[in-house]
């Protein structure tokens, strides 16, 4: 280990989301909740990556993601890695992946959308390449960086 080397210390219960794209970190801590943590989270940002060149990491202690909070990740960090850690184990390994819709993960940028006046929970079709996401209501269209600061 050279004198700049940085060790990240294992977790031994919760959720390392791995391969995240540069500059995700912190917006996946604050739409997770995680800015106020009840338990220990640790970011590695800009870090290397054999496969990727750089990347950014998440360590949650004591805590494993739900669906829908995978979704959410999935809708920026399409691709990274999901482990579930117990016992000091990875227990499950897998790709998050992009969603096909997203319920109630996004708020509507039409202030005349029903989901905006009425409070109705957002429904959006979500289209690949390029990203987009279109709802289901007014059919507002949202570009990936809309998409990205749009998510609750």
């Amino acid at each position: 280990m050279k004198k700049d080397d940085i060790r990240l210390m294992p977790i031994s219960n919760g959720t390392v989301l791995d391969h995240l794209p540069v500059g995700s970190a912190l917006r996946i801590i604050e739409i997770l909740g995680l800015d106020k943590p009840k338990s220990a989270v640790t970011l590695a940002i800009n870090t290397e990556s054999k496969s990727m060149g750089k990347k950014d990491l998440v360590f949650i202690e004591g805590k494993e993601l739900s669906r829908e909070e995978t979704d959410k990740i999935g809708l920026i960090a399409a691709g990274a890695t999901l482990n579930v850690i117990k016992a000091s184990e990875v227990k499950k390994k897998e790709t998050i992946a992009m969603p096909d819709h997203a319920d109630g993960l996004i708020k509507c940028m039409n202030p005349k959308c029903i989901t905006v006046i009425e409070g109705l929970p957002t429904r959006f079709s979500i289209r690949k390449d390029p990203l987009r996401a279109k709802c289901r209501y007014c059919e507002k269209e949202m570009n990936e960086k809309e998409i990205f600061n749009a998510i609750k």
